[in-house]
């Protein structure tokens, strides 16, 4: 008979070498300083690339005061209970339709979670005759929550930004039954930083008569001419059924909001059971995104300053032979062909040596015999910084004596 726990003894499960020997190092490494682009790590100063405070608002004096004034106020158990019950108020109201403006939609629902947000929509709107249509590298979250919805039955997966794996599934789909489709996506994806093929979804969409779910965690606040996302950069906002945006990023704070009509988002409120059943999102939070959202919108210099660093951190990069995929976004990955024993000398190497800190992640995220190295330039980051962190990678590319040339037809599908 095998106990239940015995699996915790070894080293399978996720980052299970890591857990196993108790590293602390590529997993769980020990942050304790304000985030921010220099951070304190193993008892030196370094360059901060791995916190996603796009616009650089972690340290902002301004949503610091809001945060002091709500939580002298209101401490933070108010309000207490669910949205339906005693948690709602009119500043979780009023927020919600600031988002929905925001987001350029009637409605929106907020979500103390950005992970629990996209689970609550996608399960809140999937019933028996239904199916997902879902791109194979979207986040866990939309998995996740893909998975609840589906309770057992199957959903359709479709090849990364494969349009015509897309439109097989929904061919073969609309071709199976009558039920609804619901295709999910993100806007940007995290560890690549490409984009959705969001012109073309939207036309698919349209054709099959099926309806989009965009979690553009990495695009919200970042993306487009005013920053409202990845819909706006593609000029296709009023075609996305339901928008997605998480604070836990740009916004710098915690939590997510759904944004769309107004009858579909209230349906939403009422089914989303990570929604109706957790308790309100904290007022000092409230209190701290109207503040965070009324920054963004009075400092577009925010973004301006984030998207210099990003282009020449990536400009760098590739001119000393990097492959850095195909990214549009903000989102700068360092593909470097070595295994998971080298990959790991070089994140030391960073850190220890040049006082560059950054995330690394292997195989499966990426194909066997490269390690994905993955920047996030946000606007606090300083020209020195973006100079020393491409030394430091100049130098270790003539040390390790690294075969880059092989990465230049690089394919990730």
């Amino acid at each position: 008979m095998n106990d239940l726990f015995a699996k915790c003894h070894g080293d399978g499960g996720y980052f299970g070498v890591y857990r196993a020997a108790g590293d602390k190092y590529v997993v769980r490494p020990l942050l304790d300083s304000l985030p921010g682009p220099h951070m304190e790590s193993g008892g030196r100063r370094v360059i901060m690339w791995g916190i996603n405070s796009y616009l650089g608002l972690t340290g902002n004096e301004r949503i610091k005061a809001a945060a002091e004034e709500s939580v002298a106020r209101y401490s933070t158990c108010t309000p207490m209970g669910s949205r339906l019950l005693t948690g709602n108020t009119t500043k979780h109201e009023a927020l919600e339709q600031r988002l929905a403006e925001y987001c350029g939609k009637q409605a929106s629902v907020l979500f103390n979670y950005g992970y629990l947000g996209v689970m609550g929509t996608i399960s809140a709107l999937i019933g028996p005759k239904d199916v997902v249509i879902i791109d194979k590298l979207s986040h866990a979250s939309m998995i996740d929550g893909t998975i609840l919805a589906m309770a057992g039955r199957r959903f359709r997966p479709f090849r990364h930004n494969d349009m015509d794996s897309l439109e097989q599934q929904l061919r073969a789909e609309r071709e199976r039954g009558d039920g609804g489709i619901l295709i999910v996506i993100e806007g940007v994806y995290g560890m690549r930083g490409d984009l959705a093929n969001l012109p073309e979804i939207v036309a698919l969409a349209r054709q099959y008569e099926a309806r989009i779910f965009i979690d553009d965690a990495h695009g919200f606040g970042v993306m487009g001419d005013n920053g409202r996302g990845t819909s706006e950069h593609f000029g296709v906002q009023d075609e996305i059924d339901l928008y997605f945006g998480t604070f836990a990023k740009a916004f710098a704070a915690i939590g997510g909001v759904t944004a769309g009509a107004p009858e579909v988002i209230e349906y939403i409120r009422f089914n989303a059971r990570t929604n109706v059943f957790a308790k309100a999102l904290p007022m000092v939070y409230v209190d701290v995104l109207g503040a965070t959202l009324d920054e963004i919108l009075a400092h577009p210099e925010y973004r301006d300053r984030m998207w210099h660093n990003a282009h020449t951190l990536q400009r760098g990069l590739v001119e000393l032979g990097y492959s850095i995929g195909d990214t549009q976004s903000p989102v700068t990955p360092v593909y470097i062909p070595s295994g998971p024993e080298t990959g790991r000398a070089i994140m030391m190497m960073l850190r220890e040596e040049y006082g560059v800190f950054l995330s690394g992640v292997t195989y499966p995220v990426v194909p066997r015999g490269i390690n994905l190295f993955r920047m996030i330039p946000t606007a606090l980051h300083t020209d020195q910084d973006v100079a020393d962190t491409l030394t430091a990678f100049a130098e270790i590319r003539d040390r390790l004596n690294l075969d880059l040339a092989s990465l230049k037809n690089l394919s990730l599908a």
